[in-house]
């Protein structure tokens, strides 16, 4: 397992924006897909979006996009996601992570090197 340092989370009003991070140690971030998932109180962890290895191919859920935006940065080892019009629904918990493989999936099973989680609430 390596460290991941996750930040960004925080209490916003609907149709406010947030920028999540995640900094990641070379060897987790080079070659391997990324993601951002979510995970409700009670609710299993959800797939956000990811990104491909090289960063020229994303995906979203349906209940983000044109919303969301993943961002891969090399130069740093890093990953943002920029949230934008943000929604009642998008209260959760956040988690970064890296895929096993190339390409983004949407299964939690195909990533590890999980970032501890940072909260977004978005408020009326």
């Amino acid at each position: 397992q390596v460290q991941v340092v996750e930040s960004g989370g925080g209490a916003v009003q609907a149709g406010g924006s947030l920028r999540l991070s995640c900094v990641f140690p070379a060897r987790a971030f080079i070659s391997f897909a990324m993601g951002w998932f979510r995970q409700r109180p009670g609710k299993e962890r959800e797939f956000v979006a990811g990104v491909d290895f090289d960063g020229k191919h994303t995906a979203y859920a349906d209940s983000v996009k044109g919303r969301f935006t993943i961002i891969r940065d090399g130069a740093r080892y890093s990953l943002y996601l920029q949230m934008n019009s943000l929604e009642l629904d998008d209260t959760a918990t956040y988690y970064c992570a890296t895929a096993y493989a190339a390409v983004p999936t949407p299964k939690p099973d195909d990533y590890h090197n999980w970032g501890q989680g940072t909260q977004v609430t978005v408020s009326s």
